[in-house]
């Protein structure tokens, strides 16, 4: 059965269902909201390495998150999730840029994430990971200090190490939903992810106490489902429409999203340059040109030797 969407809803007209960002605001409620929906910015960065399903899951759920957040940002800069620990998968990393560039990579052990994935759940984050340190950085750029928050790696999924970090951080009551799966359509299988998160505004004179709200805003937002956060056939009004709809929310002008590497010639050139002349003559290959693969993205770079000038 279809969801009808009313003209009294209040959500704006439809904007696109994938790669984006937007805020959504509920009809006088002391709750502020973001969704998050991502096809093939999410597609082409967990297809750029060879990443056993449940390392590409939790990258998928990095990403989702590093939008999720970094897209309320006010300022001009990027906001870096990552979380490392002693288990299968060593690092994880979602770089999210004020442009809505995204992009990121893991670190892991084939074998040990093979062993972790032997019943029948997909392993989450906390066995994947380990003991370990979930971590999010503001970077505005050269000119300011980066601020950075840590906290231990709890639960089975990222959405609770962002709820832990935004209890003990932020000190903001916080709720999160991260989902990541694979659709197959005519043209294929490609991985799809999607993220909602919803914050409690403390109370005031104005508003009043602002726990009763909160305690509904998150019954409603518990019955999220994860497939409804990943498939492209239901637009986000509509997933809105479905939670909230009794009490009026309205989507705010969505931010597009792509998956965007910022590695160069030039960087690599320049992150060579840090080098010494001995270690860089040992990197050269045969054909005597120097070759670096970008974690990120893998693309890989051929450089002259000659053309690579010391700092």
């Amino acid at each position: 059965m279809t969801d009808h969407v009313p003209a009294s809803s209040a959500l704006t007209p439809t904007p696109p269902a994938d790669d984006l960002a937007a805020a959504f605001q509920i009809e006088g409620w002391p709750v502020r909201g973001r969704l998050v929906r991502l096809g093939q910015a999410v597609d082409t960065i967990l297809s750029a390495h060879d990443y056993p399903e449940p390392v590409a899951a939790l990258l998928g759920e990095a990403c989702a998150l590093a939008a999720l957040v970094g897209s309320a940002l006010k300022f001009e800069g990027r906001l870096i999730v990552q979380a490392q620990g002693d288990g299968p998968v060593r690092y994880v990393v979602a770089d999210y840029d004020t442009a809505g560039h995204l992009r990121g990579y893991c670190r892991f052990d084939a074998d040990e994430v093979a062993a972790a994935s032997t019943g029948f759940a997909r392993p989450g984050a906390q066995t994947l990971l380990g003991k370990g340190v979930f971590i999010m950085t503001l970077d505005q750029g050269p000119d300011f200090d980066r601020h950075q928050g840590i906290t231990p790696i709890e639960g089975e999924s990222l959405s609770l190490c962002a709820e832990h970090y935004f209890a003990q951080s932020e000190q903001v009551p916080t709720k999160v939903r991260l989902a990541v799966g694979r659709i197959t359509t005519e043209a294929g299988s490609a991985w799809r992810a999607g993220g909602a998160m919803i914050q409690m505004v403390a109370g005031d004179d104005a508003r009043g106490a602002t726990d009763e709200v909160w305690d509904r805003s998150r019954a409603l937002f518990a019955t999220l489902g994860d497939d409804e956060l990943i498939d492209p056939t239901v637009s986000p009004e509509t997933l809105l429409f479905r939670l909230f709809h009794e009490d009026g929310v309205r989507l705010e002008q969505p931010l597009p999203l792509a998956a965007v590497c910022r590695c160069s010639s030039d960087r690599i050139a320049s992150v060579l340059g840090s080098f010494s002349e001995a270690e860089r003559a040992e990197m050269i290959e045969d054909d005597g040109m120097i070759r670096v693969t970008c974690e990120y993205c893998s693309s890989v770079y051929a450089l002259d030797p000659a053309s690579v000038t010391t700092d």
